[in-house]
């Protein structure tokens, strides 16, 4: 398996912690009683729990690209400098992101969000370069 691939999972796994994460917290916000209900009131999560779904948002918006780029690498089996920084960039700053994002940091968060992004550029970048 390919280091692209390998971030991919590592990437897929973050996705899961921010998906606990944001409904975790949602949970212990409402209780029991709502989460596992029908939830025909349209209850709205409120300070930390907001900040993570947020987050989870956030992530879920960049998460496609990423995995696109990282399989098309693998397709045109076109590992390269820019795929390997790109992924290395990607999930370092998604790492942080949600702690930072939860803990309400604006300018490092976005700091964070902006060294994800730009390993996502370099990712698609190495595709645009494959042979």
């Amino acid at each position: 398996m390919t280091w692209e691939l390998y971030a991919l999972l590592a990437a897929v796994l973050l996705g899961l912690v921010h998906l606990s994460a944001a409904s975790f917290s949602f949970k212990a916000q409402v209780g029991n009683r709502y989460t596992v209900g029908p939830r025909d009131e349209e209850l709205r999560p409120t300070g930390v729990a907001a900040r993570l779904h947020r987050a989870n948002l956030n992530f879920l918006e960049t998460f496609p690209y990423f995995a696109a780029c990282a399989l098309i690498v693998r397709l045109l089996d076109a590992s390269g400098t820019l795929s390997l920084l790109g992924c290395g960039l990607y999930l370092a700053g998604r790492l942080v992101f949600l702690p930072l994002y939860a803990l309400g940091v604006p300018w490092l968060r976005t700091f964070s969000w902006n060294i994800a992004t730009l390993g996502l550029v370099l990712v698609g970048a190495q595709c645009l370069v494959a042979r």
